[in-house]
């Protein structure tokens, strides 16, 4: 069956509900405890859309397999140029390359709309997370201890880093 990379509608708000759910109920990719309902994702929806920002759906026969999207890193107005992103997968589809496709195809749209720099916040034991982002061109950065918590343990954050332009590129 054919997989394509679409934007999102609000047909596809329920799959994408049950995708973030499933992430909250079993890991520690999202730090969040209770689970979303399609009200709220609606609203974060119509948020990303009014920012001008990409919601993109792994999509084939059997609905939606998985998501991404980028928001902005920080409200101050000198960080304009770097957003940070999120991709999650349908658990059946995990490890089977959409993540990579998902994440890659954020690039055009993001350098489309000026944007220096991608940043994934990554839960530092995901290893399986780190390496794709490596083999995405994404550098390690900080790592934040313990400023999360789920499941009744602290969790680290690491940060990694993309250039979507050159490094010291003009804007």
């Amino acid at each position: 069956m054919l997989m394509t990379i679409r934007p999102a509608t609000e047909d596809d708000l329920p799959a994408i509900t049950a995708i973030y759910n499933e992430v909250i109920a079993t890991s520690t990719a999202l730090y969040v405890e209770d689970p979303y309902s399609i009200e709220d994702r609606g609203a974060w929806f119509a948020a990303r859309r009014a920012a001008g920002y990409p919601v993109l759906v792994a999509y084939d026969g059997t609905g939606v397999l998985g998501l991404a999207t980028f928001g902005d890193f920080r409200a101050y107005p000198g960080y304009r140029h770097t957003v940070e992103h999120s991709v999650h997968i349908r658990v059946d589809m995990r490890g089977k390359g959409l993540g990579t496709a998902l994440v890659s195809a954020l690039f055009d749209p993001a350098r489309a709309l000026g944007k220096h720099i991608m940043i994934a916040g990554v839960d530092a034991a995901n290893e399986g997370s780190i390496r794709m982002h490596e083999r995405l061109g994404f550098e390690r950065g900080a790592v934040l201890r313990e400023v999360g918590r789920k499941f009744g343990r602290w969790l680290d954050l690491m940060f990694m880093q993309k250039y979507l332009d050159a490094p010291g590129a003009p804007r």
